[in-house]
């Protein structure tokens, strides 16, 4: 069974894109070339990752880093999986700062792990992206786009591009010049033609989409 590497030649990824996409290339060339992320090489817990991504939605990095910090001291572990939430009960996961909502997704995520559901590091290792995307999203509150965050952050999948993100649909916009941002379905097709570096595609994006958005504010004049 053939194994995927984490992480992927991000020099040849700029050389392909820039030679396969004259309009993507300007801006991946005005940006500057983008190196391998960090986090291809550092191993991580599956089940963990997905905890934290439960904890941090919808809240700003600092509250979020602060309710993960009081989960962390309750459980007496950095780690966060089934042994060690089993340590605390809801009520004190409140006590915490954790939603209802967000407790009953941990629940569920620790009950599929003790099920054997979720895939360990090693597992995904020979699973194809779109395996990996069928076994996560049936948990509760995990969608789509956080999978896909770790299939390009964590594992280095290197063809994944995130159509339903703002940020992509944005950058593609200012790539094509459009009026109004691609559709999910409208970006997956342009996409085709970045595969199959679809992830070193949506890492320019993103830049994109901000580098675009701050050429279109206006500066403001300094009063005499």
């Amino acid at each position: 069974m053939p194994r995927h590497a984490r992480g992927f030649d991000t020099e040849h990824a700029w050389d392909y894109l820039t030679r396969r996409d004259r309009k993507l290339g300007a801006w991946m060339k005005r940006i500057g070339y983008l190196a391998p992320q960090p986090t291809w090489k550092k191993t991580f817990d599956p089940v963990d990752a997905l905890a934290r991504a439960i904890l941090y939605q919808q809240l700003s990095g600092k509250a979020a880093a602060t309710i993960v910090g009081r989960v962390e001291t309750a459980i007496a572990s950095a780690r966060l999986h089934v042994d060690t939430l089993d340590r605390i009960d809801d009520a004190a996961l409140r006590a915490c700062g954790v939603s209802g909502n967000k407790t009953l997704a941990l629940r569920d995520l620790a009950a599929r792990e003790r099920r054997g559901e979720i895939p360990t590091l090693r597992q995904m290792s020979t699973m194809h992206q779109d395996e990996i995307v069928a076994a996560l999203v049936p948990v509760r509150g995990i969608g789509r786009w956080t999978v896909e965050m770790m299939l390009m952050f964590r594992l280095g999948r290197p063809d994944v591009l995130p159509i339903d993100d703002l940020g992509v649909r944005k950058g593609a916009q200012f790539v094509d010049r459009l009026d109004a941002m691609p559709t999910p379905k409208e970006l997956a097709a342009r996409g085709e033609a970045w595969g199959p570096y679809r992830t070193y595609a949506a890492q320019y994006l993103w830049r994109i989409a901000d580098a675009g958005i701050e050429a279109k504010t206006p500066t403001k004049r300094s009063q005499d």
